[in-house]
């Protein structure tokens, strides 16, 4: 066991969504201030990569708790769809929403923890197992696999980000490769992350950008997404939550759909041949007012797990004692570094526990599970 056992009980918050989530419980510190000590510690051009954030910045949760809530926390459950689709087109039209679906909000002035190497998170959602792990510290990368046997649907996820620090703006490019796999229809759906940008000046913000590309080989079919920064005039105005895209076959390039919308809200669906329109994604219906994971059982609860690695740091920052916060991180921090030196002195490299991982020709990280399926969690998400 890499990470030692944490104080306390887990430490649980609400995800993000389109509802209060978070901001129930936690107020972020006065904005100026954050924007102050963020000028303060880095310069332009700063790898932010290996850069530690001040607790004044953190969101109560860890970064491997946001990757598991974008599949674990919905109020609808659009991935069994994506099994259900009586055709190949059907099934790709349902995946597409999903993966809309992943995509939530984010709050200018909040980070996650980067997880510490070999923490774990892991939660269930009905059939739906997750199980996710910090398989590396510099760079830090993360990897997931979820299973639902009874809809045989899985998922494979590799993430690792690369941040930078350009002035008036941060953008956290997100690599590596996201899999669904629909088991009963032999289909393999390959998809990224649109990156993200905190916006300091003129107007502070936090913004989804970029494109995304989701391609099943099994049925040549494709889409492409573009999310949109959006127009404004010196930062003020414009809708930043804009999505546009289509779906087309890969070899001919026909397009059979074109997509136009915003993520936070709806999308719609427009049959290029007939003119007709449908609801394609309504994100009120999927990521609005989510249920907070609960422990199920406590006893079942890895000590690698994040709710338990940070959860006296998310106390601290609930409670608003700031201080103590600092102290508390720099202790699982402090951890981290004494693990590495004693692995260093007795000339031993950290293996992923649940993981096999590698890198290919191009550089790009790869994560494979060692196990067939992922176990019910100690932790679920309340039906």
């Amino acid at each position: 066991m890499q990470v030692r056992e944490g104080r306390g009980s887990p430490t649980l918050t609400p995800p993000s969504s389109l509802g209060k989530g978070c901001t129930a419980e936690h107020r972020a510190p006065n904005l100026f201030q954050q924007v102050f000590t963020l000028f303060r510690d880095v310069r332009p051009g700063s790898d932010l990569a290996n850069f530690q954030l001040s607790p004044i910045f953190n969101m109560p949760k860890s970064q491997l708790q946001c990757y598991g809530e974008s599949v674990y926390c919905t109020s609808e459950d659009i991935l069994t769809r994506c099994g259900r689709g009586k055709n190949s087109l059907e099934r790709f039209v349902a995946v597409v929403a999903w993966t809309i679906s992943t995509t939530r909000p984010v709050i200018f002035g909040w980070a996650p923890f980067n997880p510490v190497l070999g923490e774990t998170h892991h939660v269930s959602r009905g059939n739906l197992n997750v199980l996710l792990e910090q398989v590396s510290h510099h760079p830090p990368v993360s990897a997931m696999h979820a299973t639902d046997e009874e809809e045989k649907l899985e998922l494979v996820w590799c993430h690792y980000l690369a941040p930078k620090f350009h002035g008036k703006s941060v953008k956290a490019t997100i690599k590596g490769k996201r899999q669904l796999k629909i088991l009963s229809h032999g289909e393999n759906y390959e998809m990224n992350s649109p990156d993200l940008y905190f916006n300091i000046l003129p107007v502070p913000g936090a913004v989804w950008a970029g494109n995304v590309s989701v391609l099943c080989k099994e049925s040549g079919l494709e889409a492409e997404l573009i999310f949109y920064k959006g127009q404004s005039f010196l930062g003020f105005g414009g809708n930043s939550r804009l999505i546009k895209g289509k779906i087309f076959h890969s070899q001919s390039s026909n397009i059979l759909y074109e997509i136009d919308g915003q993520w936070d809200s709806s999308v719609i669906l427009k049959d290029v041949q007939t003119g007709e329109t449908s609801l394609l994604y309504d994100a009120r219906q999927t990521i609005l007012n989510l249920n907070t994971p609960v422990v199920k059982d406590l006893q079942g609860i890895r000590a690698t797990e994040s709710a338990v690695v940070w959860g006296e740091v998310n106390k601290d920052i609930l409670e608003g004692e700031w201080e103590k916060a600092r102290e508390d991180k720099r202790e699982v921090e402090e951890r981290e570094r004494c693990l590495r030196k004693e692995r260093s002195c007795r000339g031993e490299e950290w293996v992923p526990k649940h993981f096999s991982v590698s890198q290919n020709k191009e550089g790009q990280w790869e994560c494979c599970p060692l196990e067939p399926s992922v176990p019910p969690a100690p932790i679920i998400v309340p039906l």
